[in-house]
C-alpha cells in the first residue's frame, strides 16, 4: 500500500515536470514572440491617442486618450497626408498589376515549355532575389539620372520612375510561386483546349489565370504590401514633399528637426496606413495558405 501511493504521488510529481519538459516551453516560447511582437504596436496606438502627442509623453499604457494627432493629420497643411496616401496607391496598384501579369507569363512559359537555357535561367533569377535591393541603389540613380536627360516623366523625383523600378523587379520568388502552382495544374487541359483549336493565349487567360486565382492572390498581396512599405527606393526617387510616398512622408515627420509634438501625427498615420494593408490581408485571406502550399508542391 505505501509503495502503491508513493508511486502516484511521484507520478503526480513527475506529470508537472513531463508536461513542462514536453509542451510548456513551447508555450512560453509563444508567449515570448507575442510580447515580442505587440509591444510595438502597443507603443504605437499608445502614442496615437495620447493628448500631449509627444515622444517623451508617450508610454506603453496611454495616459489619456485623445484624437488631436489625427486630427492634425488631416488638418495641418505642413502634412500632406491624403496625397502621400494617393501616392503610394497610384504606384502600388499598377506595379503590382504589372508585376502579377509578368510574372504569370513567365512563370507559364517555364512551366509548360521547355527550350534551352531554361533551368539555368531560374536560376539565376533565384539567385538575384539572394542580393538585397539597396544593393542596386547606385545603379539605379545614375541609370534614372540619365533617362531623366531624354524622358524627365520616368526619371528621378518622378512617381513613374518609381513605379518601372517596382515592375523590373517582378521576375524574382512570384516567378517561383506560380511557376510551382502551374506544374500542379494537368497538362492535359492544355493538350485538350489545343486540340480544340486554343492557342496559347486563350489558353492561359482562359483557363491557366482562372484555375491560379489562390496565387494570383497571394503574389498580388506580396507585391502590394511590399511596394507600399518599400522606403529605401522610394526615399531615392521622390524628394519632394508633394510628391512622397506614405513610407517616406510620415519618415520626414521624425526627422531630426521635425518638433517633437509630430511623433503623435506619425503614429496616427502609421494606423491609418495599417488598416490598408489589414484589409488586404483579410479580404484576400482564404487565398494564402492555398496559394503558398500549392506553389510549393513542385520547382
Amino acid at each position: 500500500m505505501a509503495s502503491h501511493a508513493q508511486a502516484r504521488s511521484r507520478g503526480r510529481v513527475s506529470k508537472p515536470r513531463r508536461w513542462l519538459a514536453e509542451f510548456g516551453w513551447r508555450h512560453l516560447v509563444a508567449l515570448a514572440v507575442l510580447v515580442f511582437g505587440l509591444v510595438p504596436i502597443l507603443y504605437v496606438v499608445s502614442a496615437a491617442f495620447n493628448p500631449k502627442g509627444t515622444l517623451s509623453a508617450t508610454s506603453l499604457l496611454p495616459s489619456g486618450f485623445s484624437l488631436n494627432s489625427f486630427q492634425r493629420l488631416f488638418s495641418d497643411p505642413n502634412i500632406p497626408f491624403g496625397q502621400w496616401f494617393l501616392n503610394s496607391l497610384m504606384i502600388a496598384v499598377p506595379a503590382a498589376f504589372i508585376s502579377i501579369l509578368i510574372s504569370s507569363l513567365a512563370a507559364y512559359a517555364f512551366s509548360r515549355f521547355r527550350f534551352r537555357g531554361r533551368r539555368p535561367m531560374l536560376l539565376f533569377l533565384l539567385l538575384i532575389q539572394m542580393f538585397p535591393a539597396f544593393l542596386s541603389v547606385v545603379a539605379l540613380y545614375l541609370i534614372f539620372g540619365r533617362i531623366g536627360e531624354f524622358y524627365p516623366a520616368a526619371g528621378l523625383n518622378t512617381k513613374l520612375g518609381l513605379m518601372l523600378v517596382y515592375m523590373g523587379g517582378a521576375l524574382g520568388v512570384s516567378t517561383w510561386l506560380m511557376k510551382g502552382f502551374f506544374d500542379t495544374i494537368p497538362k492535359e487541359l492544355d493538350e485538350a483546349a489545343t486540340i480544340d483549336g486554343a492557342s496559347h493565349a486563350q489558353i492561359f487567360f482562359g483557363m491557366i489565370l482562372p484555375l491560379a486565382t489562390p496565387i494570383i492572390a497571394i503574389s498580388g498581396i506580396l507585391a502590394f504590401v511590399g511596394t507600399m512599405n518599400d522606403f529605401i527606393l522610394a526615399s531615392l526617387f521622390l524628394t519632394d514633399r508633394p510628391e512622397m510616398t506614405l513610407a517616406v512622408g510620415l519618415k520626414t515627420l521624425t526627422a531630426a528637426n521635425s518638433p517633437a509634438s509630430y511623433f503623435g501625427i506619425f503614429a496616427a498615420g502609421t494606423l491609418l496606413t495599417s488598416v490598408l494593408t489589414v484589409a488586404v490581408f483579410m479580404s484576400l485571406q482564404r487565398y494564402i495558405v492555398s496559394g503558398l502550399t500549392g506553389g510549393a508542391v513542385k520547382g
